[in-house]
C-alpha cells in the first residue's frame, strides 16, 4: 500500500472529525484504545466486518479488503507483495493489521497516524481496489441493510464517515496479545521452553534487537532505514512523502508478532525465512548511506539462529480467529 503527499492531502479532508483518543468507555474493550469520535461497539464492529470482506468496496467488485488481510495468515497475504484489481501488483508488502488499535502510524512511510484515515488509503491505491468513495457509496447507497445500520448506529446515511469508522473499529478488535511469550512474562510456568527463552534472552539482551522491536508488539513505530539494499530503486521508502534526503530507503518498523505467519518478509517481501532476516542484521545489512547506525554486524552460530527463530515462534497467538 503506498501514500503520497498528494493524496494524503486529498483524504485528510474527508475524516476532519475529532480524532483524539480518550479513555475506555465500555469495560469489555477496556484495553483498546480508540478515537472520542469512534467508540468500540458490537454492532459497530459487526458492520465493520460486514464491509471488511465486501468485494463492492473495489472497482469491478473483484477484491475486498480480506483479499490481501486473511485472517489466518495473520490478517496478510503470504505473497511478496499483494495482487489488486485486474492483476495489478500492488507497491509493498502486506503489513498485519493485528492490534493496529494499538499502533502510533500506519503505512510503511510511517505518514498516517488514524485508522480511520488508513481505511481510505488501499481502497483509492490504483495498484490495489482502484476505486473511490463515490463510487463506492453509489453501489451501496441501493443496500438496505447497509443504510439500516448506518442510521441505527451512526445516526446518519451511509457515507464516507460511516465507511471508515466501522471498518476502523472493526480492525480495532482484532487483537494478538496472547501468545505463549505473553504467558511467559505474566508468569505462567512452562510456557516456553528452554530453547525459547535462550532465544529471548539473545534477542533481549546480547543482541538488543529490542532496540527497534519494544514494547508490547514489538515495534518501536520508528520509520528508518535497515540497509535492505545499497540502491533502493523505484520505492525510496518515506521519501516518497516529503521528498527529504535523509529519509530514502527508510520504511516503518514492524512489529514481530505473529512473524512466523506474515511471511515473506520486508516492506517489498523479497525474503522468505526468519533465519533470511536474521542472517541479514548477522552481517550488518548492506551498505546504505541512511541505514540506522544500529545496524551493525554481528557474530552468530547455528544454534543461537535455532533459539531465535524459537522464541519468534513463541510469539504466534491465533486466538483471534475466535
Amino acid at each position: 500500500m503506498m501514500l503520497d503527499k498528494r493524496l494524503f492531502l486529498i483524504l485528510v479532508p474527508v475524516l476532519i472529525v475529532g480524532l483524539n483518543c480518550s479513555g475506555p468507555q465500555e469495560s469489555k474493550f477496556a484495553s483498546i484504545p480508540f478515537p472520542k469520535d469512534n467508540p468500540i461497539t458490537d454492532e459497530k464492529i459487526a458492520f465493520g466486518k460486514k464491509l471488511f470482506f465486501d468485494k463492492r468496496l473495489s472497482a469491478g467488485n473483484q477484491i475486498s479488503c480480506a483479499a490481501c488481510h486473511l485472517p489466518e495468515k495473520a490478517f496478510t497475504d503470504g505473497l511478496p507483495k499483494s495482487i489488486g484489481v485486474n492483476g495489478r501488483t500492488a507497491m509493498r508488502n502486506a503489513p498485519s493489521i493485528l492490534n493496529s488499535a494499538y499502533f502510533s502510524r500506519y503505512m510503511y512511510d510511517g505518514e498516517v497516524r488514524t485508522l480511520e484515515e488508513q481505511v481510505l488509503v488501499p481502497l483509492q491505491d490504483h495498484q490495489e481496489m482502484a476505486s473511490s468513495m463515490k463510487e463506492i457509496l453509489k453501489k451501496l447507497s441501493h443496500d438496505k441493510a447497509y443504510q439500516k445500520l448506518a442510521k441505527s448506529i451512526f445516526n446518519r446515511e451511509l457515507d464516507a464517515y460511516v465507511i471508515t469508522r466501522a471498518i476502523s473499529t472493526y480492525e480495532r478488535s482484532l487483537t494478538s496479545r496472547n501468545s505463549r511469550f505473553d504467558q511467559y512474562r505474566s508468569g505462567k510456568k512452562g510456557s516456553l521452553n528452554a530453547n525459547e527463552i535462550a532465544g529471548w534472552k539473545l534477542f533481549s539482551e546480547k543482541l538488543y534487537c529490542i532496540q527497534c522491536h519494544s514494547g508490547p508488539d514489538f515495534t518501536n513505530y520508528s520509520v528508518v532505514s535497515n540497509g535492505l539494499y545499497s540502491d533502493y530503486g523505484f520505492d525510496q521508502g518515506r521519501y516518497r512523502i516529503n521528498g527529504v534526503e535523509q529519509e530514502k530507503g527508510t520504511f516503518k518498523v514492524p512489529s514481530l508478532r505473529n512473524s512466523t505467519l506474515t511471511a515473506p518478509y520486508m516492506h517489498d517481501g523479497s525474503m522468505k525465512t526468519l533465519r533470511e532476516v536474521i542472517r541479514h542484521y548477522a552481517k550488518g545489512g548492506n551498505h546504505f548511506s541512511n541505514k540506522s547506525p544500529i545496524i551493525k554486524s554481528f557474530l552468530i552460530t547455528e544454534l543461537e539462529i535455532n533459539q531465535l527463530e524459537s522464541f519468534l515462534r513463541s510469539l504466534t497467538d491465533t486466538s483471534y480467529l475466535n
